[in-house]
């Protein structure tokens, strides 16, 4: 059979340049927003596995040589079992009032028999609400019996917009004048455990809603006691490497040697592949003692790869063909595009683990909790429904000598629909044919194994090696960081009318979805290797405009918040940053493809751009920029810069398409507005923040396209006055993005470097940027906003904006 001709012939592909050695995490599969998973500590095993966000999606690894297991992916996924449920695992009812109760209304004993009763939870919104709560304060009682006090870690669960104070039989436990915006687990002193009694308890809760959205739900939990404590040593981690579509760790267990890769195989030539959510996870295992030892391989994948909080109910099963093993996880409500916002996880769909058949695996579905009985399947009942399940999948390796034994399994997740682009549900761009099923996307996966590792392998090389021709060592690790996370921070989609759609979710920021100053910085790593997918980024923002949707004379800011991209939701304009975008972002399409066809399609909405930047783009109003994190901003010179290149790039485009007139009118309002901006914003050594303050700075990123697409509206010596300056101001972590504070942001640094003339004013820039990310006290993905004197995150994390880094490679492309 063709399988078994293909399951002899795995091999771990090992490039021979090495490439990064320390990351703030590290990619293990990264798909798009939703299906990306990563390590948030250097040793593999020393924590669990975790989506982008931080919440725990837990992938375990273990190796059982002679009886003794070794742990070399993961730890333990915590456990929780419920004691009072909260209102997203089970309705319940309650007392409340709105009106400010009497002294000890929180005591077992208050008379609430005024009160009225209801369902929870409560919030402000119909949609997110059983009781509407439109008020300033709420007061809540919830009686509960309890049976059973045996009880190892108590928690309370709880979701609260704005401050609360909670007590339980009478008794403050906790209180915040905050708000959270999910459900969070709190743990509870055994003080307060012992608090509680057999028979009836009450559980008392005070919540102010002080501004904005209003949401109270809560209830108690149980962490049992772990099961599995003391019986697995913890494998010796010796070395991991980053590349751009792989992650490979080498571990020690005992006299056993192990290697581990992760491939997302996210090559920008081939959208049918980038798109597929396939990851291989492949195992080579060998003796090192010269002896033979017993050896059986063990990979883990919990449900809540498949939920949004870990109490939502799941249906698991397992199954298999003539070709594959598989287990198949989703959850059992299925809310299909249900839920819109940024720290959110996928809840529809289904996840995936497959084997080939002819690897002798032994699949189970247990409790997160008993997964060590999969080493027994015989007596391991396959659960099929439940919360916190894990899907086993156990290699029987038989006798293991120095002759090396290779295993290799596919993660996968099937969305359905992925996106709702203008009230239409579309489906994921690997599923443009009507009859794509994920079962025949493993098998491409699968039949496909060696030429796509060896593509990796190729690409893996060619990312580091240009950037490393373009900018150095220092330069090409981070551009190496940034190829995944940049990649898998969007969905690749084809939009109703055939076009590519490449749609970004604004991480950490806000969660839009298509924010066109997120497409920005984001562009120099899609412009040097498929600008189609640029294009994609572009092509929504167009259509907005030119559907008649969108209406104001400049572009939108975004499509919406991520995965309903129906229309703008950020509550304010950037008009200046955004048409100033758009201009210069089609201008590079046609520098990178050598002619304007891209920008002919969209001439008219271009021109409408081109006349607001021209009346109200050289000397900016107060409004925001793509940095909006630090506040409204008039006569911003940057911004100014930003709408100066813009026009530059549509004089160039018009020159293109033969339009000489309209070419000649906006190259000389763009090179009139460049003299001037030099005499308006000129404060002595260097160029201001602001025209009207002199004793300010900042970096002018946006002069990068200036000098990359070869406009020639700034002479050099502007380039070379800021660089010079900038090289003073630098801190240990990097230079500040301008005089008001002292963090910056990487990607606007990389363009600011590039600006530089001298290869070691370049490097005196990036080398910070490498020590932020080699030594940074945050450990998440990447993050591009963080602190120059302590390397510490200031926000955003796993972003597509690092796709900036490229600028250099891309300046040494077109050079």
């Amino acid at each position: 059979m063709k399988i078994i001709a293909f399951c002899f012939s795995i091999f771990i592909f090992v490039s021979s340049i090495a490439q990064v050695t320390k990351a703030p995490a590290y990619p293990l599969i990264t798909h798009d927003p939703y299906f990306s998973i990563w390590s948030f500590t250097d040793e593999l095993n020393a924590s669990p596995t975790k989506h982008w966000t931080g919440t725990d999606q837990s992938l375990q690894g273990l190796l059982k040589v002679d009886g003794q297991l070794y742990r070399f992916l993961g730890s333990e996924e915590k456990s929780y079992e419920t004691i009072l449920p909260s209102a997203d695992e089970e309705p319940y009812n309650c007392k409340y009032t709105e009106t400010e109760p009497m002294d000890g209304w929180m005591k077992n004993n208050f008379n609430d028999a005024q009160w009225k009763t209801t369902e929870a939870p409560f919030s402000n919104t119909r949609r997110n609400a059983k009781t509407v709560w439109t008020s300033k304060n709420i007061w809540v009682r919830r009686a509960f019996t309890l049976d059973d006090l045996n009880i190892n870690k108590l928690f309370l669960k709880l979701h609260h917009d704005d401050n609360v104070e909670v007590y339980l039989n009478g008794e403050l436990v906790y209180s915040c004048n905050c708000w959270n915006n999910k459900p969070q687990y709190f743990p509870l002193t055994d003080a307060v455990k012992n608090k509680l009694v057999k028979g009836e308890n009450i559980l008392a809760i005070h919540c102010a809603n002080t501004a904005g959205g209003a949401f109270l739900d809560a209830g108690l939990l149980n962490e049992p006691q772990p099961k599995n404590a003391g019986t697995i040593l913890n494998a010796v981690q010796k070395s991991v490497e980053v590349k751009a579509t792989q992650t490979q760790y080498r571990f020690t267990c005992g006299k056993i040697d192990l290697s581990l890769t992760f491939t997302s195989p996210l090559l920008m030539n081939n959208l049918d592949l980038l798109s597929r959510p396939v990851s291989y996870v492949s195992f080579e295992v060998r003796a090192t003692d010269g002896k033979v030892h017993d050896a059986q391989l063990y990979f883990g994948a919990s449900t809540n790869l498949s939920v949004n909080n870990p109490s939502q109910k799941v249906i698991a099963e397992r199954s298999q063909n003539k070709e594959f093993a598989l287990l198949k996880a989703g959850t059992k409500e299925q809310p299909v595009l249900q839920k819109k916002g940024d720290d959110l996880r996928i809840d529809w769909g289904y996840v995936y683990v497959a084997v080939p058949y002819s690897m002798n695996a032994v699949q189970t579905i247990t409790h997160a909790q008993d997964y060590l009985n999969a080493f027994s399947p015989v007596v391991t009942p396959v659960l099929t429904e439940g919360t916190q399940l894990q899907l086993n999948t156990v290699f029987d390796l038989g006798k293991l000598s120095t002759q090396p034994k290779k295993r290799m399994l596919m993660l996968g997740y099937d969305d359905g629909y992925a996106i709702q682009y203008f009230k239409q549900n579309l489906k994921a761009w690997w599923k443009n044919d009507a009859n794509a099923t994920i079962e025949k996307e493993f098998r491409k996966a699968a039949n496909g194994y060696q030429k796509i590792m060896k593509q990796c392998d190729s690409v893996n090389k060619r990312v580091y090696t240009d950037a490393l021709k373009a900018g150095g060592e220092a330069y090409a690790e981070l551009c190496v960081l940034a190829y995944r996370q940049s990649i898998s921070a969007h969905k690749l989609l084809r939009s109703p009318s055939g076009e590519i759609l490449f749609l970004s979710k604004e991480n950490f920021s806000n969660g839009s979805i298509n924010t066109v100053d997120v497409t920005y910085p984001s562009a120099p790593l899609f412009l040097s290797y498929n600008p189609d997918l640029l294009k994609g980024m572009l092509n929504g923002i167009f259509y907005y405009s030119e559907s008649g949707q969108w209406t104001k004379p400049f572009a939108a800011h975004d499509l919406g918040t991520y995965p309903l991209a129906n229309g703008q939701t950020y509550g304010e304009d950037m008009p200046v940053e955004e048409c100033g975008n758009m201009l210069i972002l089609t201008a590079a399409i046609g520098k990178a493809e050598k002619n304007a066809k891209y920008a002919e399609k969209h001439w008219q909405t271009l021109t409408t751009w081109a006349e607001y930047l021209s009346k109200e783009g050289f000397d900016p109003t107060n409004q925001l920029c793509t940095d909006d994190f630090a506040g409204h901003l008039a006569r911003n010179a940057n911004l100014s810069v930003k709408a100066i290149v813009a026009l530059g790039g549509y004089a160039m485009l018009a020159n293109m398409l033969g339009k000489k007139s309209i070419a000649e009118k906006y190259k000389t309002i763009a090179k009139d507005m460049a003299i001037r901006w030099m005499q308006i914003a000129d404060a002595g050594d260097h160029y201001a923040l602001t025209f009207d303050n002199k004793n300010s700075w900042s970096q002018k990123y946006n002069l990068v396209w200036d000098k990359l697409i070869g406009l020639q509206l700034f002479p050099q010596s502007v380039y070379t006055k800021e660089v010079t300056y900038y090289l003073t101001k630098q801190n240990e972590f990097g230079l500040p993005l301008d005089s008001r504070k002292t963090y910056t942001k990487s990607d606007w640094i990389m363009w600011t470097a590039t600006l530089a003339s001298d290869k070691k004013d370049f490097e005196a820039f990036i080398l910070p940027l490498q020590k932020f990310a080699q030594q940074t006290p945050t450990h998440v993905p990447l993050s591009d906003w963080h602190e120059t004197t302590n390397g510490k995150q200031v926000g955003f994390q796993a972003r597509s904006v690092v796709g900036g880094y490229f600028i250099k490679v891309l300046e040494n492309k077109w050079k």
